[in-house]
């Protein structure tokens, strides 16, 4: 078909092709694996059903989102749900929902329902990240006791240390981060509550409002979501990720 397309002067269609801009958050996107993390694995897929290729370029987070937002990229993977980034992009339905879970002291059995019944310990937590309204609001009137501190890796030092008794952290990242920079002995030492703080940690792929093909492309995408997980491979690119640390795995709506 190629040569007689070329001898009537007739050039093969050309797929089209996305430049997405992201950052590192292994084991859900970064440049260290073959399939780019989970998340982008999952962007990946849903654009391949539509006949759309993706090429992911990787920057510092706030750049990524910055160029996107400009219309450098077209596009930028994966970010969750604020009403900022609903004035300037069109966001996805849910790539996939983070399974933020609490992390607890191995030998302390944690057993919650609302997080207002963990007034009795020491929770390590990091004070730009969203959680949710209700724990930011307990920390703040004090029904909590929350030390603050720069970043997961440190949060991790300190429950591991025993300095703090629960850290809340997305279970995925937990186990990345304890694999790749903490010794296995050190990882009996923490344990992870099956259940979810919260259910809205969704993620999502984010168009540009300013770029005029968005929306059509933000259709197809959603589409191509939607046909991945009714064929199954949705469950198979992201049900997969086992723990050498040990630490449970949180129940996730899908």
């Amino acid at each position: 078909m190629l040569a007689v397309a070329a001898l009537i002067g007739i050039a093969p269609a050309q797929a089209e092709k996305l430049r997405i801009a992201t950052g590192e958050l292994p084991p859900y996107s970064t440049a260290s694996r073959a399939d780019h993390g989970i998340a982008l694995a999952v962007v990946r897929a849903a654009f391949e059903r539509e006949g759309i290729e993706v090429e992911y370029v990787f920057l510092p987070w706030n750049r990524a989102q910055e160029e996107a937002r400009s219309g450098r990229f077209d596009g930028t993977a994966a970010w969750g749900r604020r009403p900022d980034r609903e004035r300037d992009f069109l966001l996805s339905d849910n790539v996939l929902t983070e399974q933020w879970v609490l992390l607890h002291r191995a030998e302390l059995a944690l057993d919650w329902q609302k997080l207002d019944a963990l007034g009795a310990w020491r929770i390590g937590a990091i004070r730009n990240y969203t959680y949710t309204p209700e724990f930011h609001a307990l920390a703040a009137s004090g029904a909590l006791k929350v030390d603050w501190v720069p970043d997961d890796m440190a949060l991790l030092r300190m429950l591991i240390a025993g300095r703090v008794d629960i850290a809340p952290l997305d279970r995925n990242v937990a186990c990345h981060l304890l694999e790749q920079h903490f010794k296995p002995e050190d990882w009996p030492r923490i344990a992870a509550h099956p259940r979810l703080i919260t259910e809205t940690f969704t993620s999502h792929l984010m168009l540009p409002k300013l770029r005029p093909d968005s929306a059509a492309r933000m259709q197809r995408f959603n589409r191509g979501l939607a046909q991945l997980r009714s064929s199954g491979q949705y469950q198979k690119l992201v049900g997969g990720i086992e723990c050498r640390a040990g630490l449970a795995k949180a129940a996730v709506p899908r």
